[in-house]
């Protein structure tokens, strides 16, 4: 019997820090009352700029389901370009949720069915103090805001731990800045 699970996939570029977004939500969640927490890092011959992906499921009880996702709830695309080379939809539940990096406008797109939350994490994260391509923070404060799953002040506090030696308050502002700038669309 499948429990009440939230499946997101994570698309992102070799580098980009797809993987460590997924992680900081994990423990966000984790820490919000979702006690079925499960990561899936999907490693492999990945190289800087390759496409990668990985999964995360949360649940508010323990998820003994462990298999890879097929059907997620939603995607989180770090990098729009990677619209050009991956089907970032496939399996995508009807009426599924994409949030997306990109500096275009939100009529750009037409994802059917889909609901599309976009932001242009690549420059709120270098209005945040952050090097050219750091993207995974920014888009962490953009899925706070498409999915209200986890509470914005969470994940920033998820960030700053995570990367303590690494510009803790810039990469927390670029979420911030990511949070407060994200555009939410229908279907």
């Amino acid at each position: 019997m499948r429990q009440d699970i939230i499946e997101i996939r994570w698309h992102g570029r070799g580098g980009q820090g797809a993987i460590t977004a997924a992680k900081i939500v994990a423990n966000a969640a984790f820490k919000s009352g979702y006690n079925g927490v499960v990561m899936a890092p999907t490693f492999g011959t990945e190289r800087r700029g390759a496409p990668v992906y990985t999964s995360l499921k949360i649940a508010r009880e323990k998820i003994y389901d462990l298999s890879p996702i097929a059907t997620p709830d939603m995607v989180v695309v770090l990098d729009h370009t990677l619209l050009e080379e991956v089907d970032v939809t496939h399996g995508l539940k009807e009426g599924g949720q994409i949030i997306l990096n990109t500096p275009k406008s939100i009529d750009s797109y037409d994802f059917g069915a889909h609901r599309l939350s976009v932001a242009d994490v690549t420059a709120y994260a270098l209005e945040a103090g952050l090097a050219p391509g750091i993207v995974n923070t920014g888009v962490i404060g953009a899925f706070a805001k498409a999915t209200g799953l986890v509470s914005r002040e969470l994940l920033r506090e998820a960030i700053r731990h995570e990367f303590s030696a690494m510009k803790p308050e810039e990469n927390a502002r670029a979420a911030a800045l990511t949070y407060d700038r994200t555009v939410i669309g229908g279907a």
